[in-house]
């Protein structure tokens, strides 16, 4: 089965229970000693040379200089090139244990040994390029069920950029260019990893003027909630308990849960009205938690985002 056909196919589940979630600013990091479920989804263009915020943060989620870390390129048009790149910075914050996942067509994600290697890692991260082209060689392989096993098993860190940072969310953006304003078929939408079960990503997101590309997408589906992540910037998700924000720049979030809209009134290149969509800007330094009262209460629109968010998904595998 094709993955897009797959997507218009499944059930759509909206507002998982989790209970009273309230954000809390400036807390600190979860203790490491408890290891738990991590993505570190990443906006693109993150610093490999100079502080390197986000790629250090990541390498300690994962364990540290003794943590086996593995990258997946096939998104790339350059795989080696791009894996050459992330071995040295990952090298040089001192990972011993670093290596390139053999992941690069639907074929190899059959093998034996990647599926080992992959159950075997502490951190997986996978590098930019084209999403699709990634979820070609991933979808409904063993490589793509070795991932969730990893992930929700094993509490391995997973990691991505640009590409691998779209295919984090089970209901993935394709393509689809920076329209000016919302429009109804201005996105191209096919389905993902699903380690974020209700929400979409967006990358690059105020650099490349994004946000009426994902307000697209939410159109077509207000079931979802929109996370639009800057460059250099990391949204890190710990599943079932909070999230926050590094590097330089802001997550967005969008929630359309009580919006009214008239786009399946309209032709294809009618202007959509939308009605009661709800918007935050997060600025990195800022955590929001689930189920802790922190320094100040949050807005239950923002509650009720923060539970989406954090809503933990079905393994697949």
């Amino acid at each position: 089965m094709k993955r897009r056909h797959f997507l218009e196919g499944m059930a759509v589940t909206v507002g998982a229970g989790i209970g009273l979630a309230v954000a809390t600013m400036g807390l600190p990091v979860l203790a490491q000693s408890r290891k738990i479920s991590r993505l570190v989804i990443v906006g693109g263009a993150e610093d490999r040379l100079q502080d390197r915020i986000i790629l250090r943060k990541f390498v300690d989620y994962c364990g540290g200089s003794q943590a086996r870390i593995r990258v997946i390129t096939a998104a790339s048009g350059d795989t080696q090139g791009v894996w050459k790149s992330y071995q040295q910075v990952f090298k040089s914050l001192g990972v011993e244990d670093v290596e390139r996942l053999a992941l690069d067509d639907r074929d190899s994600a059959y093998a034996q040994p990647l599926q080992s290697d992959i159950l075997q890692a502490d951190g997986i991260f996978m590098s930019g390029g084209d999403q699709s082209k990634l979820m070609d060689a991933l979808w409904d392989t063993p490589a793509y069920q070795s991932l969730h096993q990893s992930f929700y098993l094993n509490r391995c860190c997973i990691g991505g950029t640009s590409a691998g940072a779209a295919v984090m969310s089970r209901h993935m953006i394709a393509q689809g260019p920076a329209v000016l304003r919302p429009s109804k078929e201005a996105v191209e939408t096919d389905i993902g990893l699903g380690l974020l079960s209700q929400a979409v990503v967006d990358q690059h997101f105020s650099e490349r003027r994004r946000l009426s590309r994902l307000l697209s997408t939410l159109a077509i589906r207000p079931d979802l909630l929109g996370v639009g992540i800057d460059e250099d910037t990391a949204l890190v998700v710990e599943k079932g308990e909070a999230f926050e924000v590094i590097g330089k720049g802001t997550v967005t979030l969008i929630d359309p849960s009580d919006m009214r809209s008239n786009v399946n009134e309209l032709d294809p290149l009618e202007q959509i009205e939308m009605l009661g969509v709800q918007l935050h800007v997060l600025p990195a330094g800022h955590r929001y938690s689930v189920n802790s009262v922190g320094l100040r209460s949050s807005s239950a629109a923002l509650r009720r985002a923060i539970q989406r968010l954090v809503a933990e998904g079905p393994m697949r595998g």
